[in-house]
């Protein structure tokens, strides 16, 4: 078992947590001077680790709790091979209307597309659909991958890169879910395996924190 060793940032949260507890994270950026989203890495972290209990509309306060429970090496080698769960897949060719019925019947918020090799060709997500509803598109007409973040934006992960790695880019790029897919051939095509979602790596880090 190994502690982990929080960053002088980290180390300043925790200090005001338990100091001011409950903080809102724009009291914590106004201390820190820096912006909200800076800070969002920061207080997930810790919030997943146990450290910090947020609450809506209240703020962060400090938990108590230490890192020492914490199996780290566990988490740094654990591939995403061996965590990743199944994707929810609908077609480019689908309508974006036929989206929203599967991300509501596959309970999820985002929705990995492929062309019709079954190779990734983007992603749609809750917002994406939001965003085109407002307007005057009829959703049962426009194509998904009309809609969809294309291909070329895609951040995605493979299957032997760490959950540590995965979770990196969850947090940096804000993200809910990232495709897990393995090159095809040498044009550059993808096929996707899985996927890696914030749900995911927060059941790894609860099993990690009960010693499971």
């Amino acid at each position: 078992m190994v502690n982990i060793e929080l960053s002088p940032r980290q180390k300043k949260i925790l200090e005001l947590a338990k100091a001011q507890g409950p903080i809102t994270g724009e009291e914590l950026a106004n201390h820190l001077s820096v912006t909200r989203a800076a800070l969002r890495p920061d207080l997930a972290i810790l919030t997943m680790a146990g450290l910090l209990d947020a609450r809506p509309r209240v703020g962060y306060t400090y938990t108590g709790k230490s890192l020492s429970f914490f199996n780290i090496e566990r988490l740094k080698l654990t591939k995403v091979r061996e965590v990743y769960s199944v994707p929810a897949v609908i077609s480019e060719e689908k309508s974006a209307y036929d989206a929203i019925v599967t991300m509501f019947l596959e309970d999820v918020g985002t929705l990995i597309v492929v062309d019709q090799n079954a190779h990734l060709a983007g992603v749609v997500t809750r917002s994406d659909l939001l965003k085109n509803s407002m307007g005057s598109l009829d959703l049962e007409k426009v194509p998904v991958g009309v809609v969809m973040t294309r291909l070329a934006s895609v951040i995605y992960a493979t299957p032997d890169e760490t959950v540590l790695q995965a979770a990196r880019k969850l947090l940096s790029y804000r993200i809910s879910t990232l495709p897990v897919v393995r090159p095809v051939n040498d044009a550059g095509q993808l096929e996707v395996v899985g996927v890696i979602s914030q749900r995911v790596v927060t059941r790894l880090f609860v099993e990690i924190g009960e010693g499971r």
